[in-house]
């Protein structure tokens, strides 16, 4: 950053008025600022909270949708790093926010939106080549978050990610003073969790169980699938299935059409991220190239068209991963896997 103290000053300056004023769009009635003190542990780190934030940077699409789903868009100084498009119900309190980096927010871009607090669903985004190192902006009293489901070392152990995401919201909701909100929303979900596993004892235990290759991405004619640590391996348990590269310990690791072929699965889910505008990113795209490949065209789960699509962007752990979840286990019905 070429003026780190100038900055610095500006966002002491920012920080001192911040409870003094609202950003633009106002907040819900349900999320109105209050002089309610706040402590929460975030990722190992305890960050505590004189007064609800008024000028909170969400430095994902992840974190910018939880906080307009509860309804925060009233405290939000900013966002950054937009894959997609905004779904519809969120497009309107968007527009309010201000855009602070269209890709991946540098440090002197966050400190430019004099934040009083920053979210972020990936720690990998607290870098010194990025928005700063968590230790960088608390040393200018900017608190910092990070999911929960980013680092589960740091939870009790046996939760799930979706247990892990419904924290967030909780957590959220205390620092924000939105614990209505944020508690009606994980308590929604969790019910559409509990839903998608309904069927799940009707699928034979064990080895029996069908196995699923979920087709994230397709890179230079490889594909990106879900490993063991991704959230699809846990969509799977909960409907049923096994993830077909469970043994595999990254989130989407590349790997090779032969060892797809191996794998064999039973059904297929491809990710359509035709928003995202890459080469190979949309679910057409996908099934014409697993269509005109010499072996993966020879796979029953091909040939007899056992593929689900969902939105790609929703097999990563975010307030929209439920819908992906409820797509998985309807189209195990639609598929016969379930009676």
């Amino acid at each position: 950053m070429r003026h780190p103290a100038r900055l610095g000053i500006a966002l002491t300056l920012a920080l001192a008025t911040a409870g003094c004023s609202t950003a633009a769009g106002g907040p819900d009635a349900d999320t109105k600022s209050t002089a309610q003190a706040a402590s929460v542990t975030s990722c190992g780190r305890q960050q505590s909270f004189a007064q609800p934030p008024q000028r909170a940077v969400a430095l994902d699409q992840t974190s910018t949708e939880t906080l307009l789903e509860l309804g925060l868009q009233g405290r939000m100084a900013g966002t950054a790093n937009l894959k997609t498009k905004i779904p519809a119900q969120y497009q309107a309190a968007y527009a309010t926010v201000p855009v602070v980096a269209p890709k991946i927010a540098t440090g002197e871009q966050l400190r430019a939106a004099t934040p009083d607090f920053v979210v972020a669903g990936s720690a990998d985004l607290y870098t010194k080549d990025r928005a700063g190192t968590r230790e960088e902006l608390e040393s200018l009293k900017v608190p910092t978050f990070v999911s929960a489901v980013d680092c589960p070392q740091q939870n009790p152990a046996g939760k799930t990610p979706f247990e892990l995401l419904f924290s967030d919201y909780e957590n959220l909701g205390k620092v924000f003073g939105a614990e209505e909100r944020a508690g009606k929303l994980a308590a929604e979900q969790r019910a559409a969790v509990a839903k998608a596993g309904e069927n799940a004892p009707k699928v034979p235990q064990g080895a029996d169980r069908p196995t699923v290759v979920y087709l994230y991405s397709v890179f230079n004619g490889m594909p990106y699938v879900a490993g063991k640590t991704g959230l699809p391996s846990e969509m799977s348990r909960i409907v049923g299935a096994k993830n077909a590269f469970d043994d595999v310990d990254e989130d989407w690791p590349e790997v090779s059409w032969e060892e797809v072929a191996e794998r064999d699965p039973d059904f297929i889910v491809i990710g359509d991220l035709s928003e995202r505008g890459r080469p190979g990113d949309s679910a057409a795209e996908k099934r014409a190239t697993m269509t005109r490949h010499p072996v993966i065209s020879r796979l029953a789960a091909v040939r007899d068209n056992r593929i689900l699509t969902v939105p790609g962007i929703e097999l990563d752990p975010s307030v929209r991963s439920v819908h992906a979840l409820g797509l998985l286990a309807q189209g195990m019905k639609d598929l016969g896997y379930v009676r």
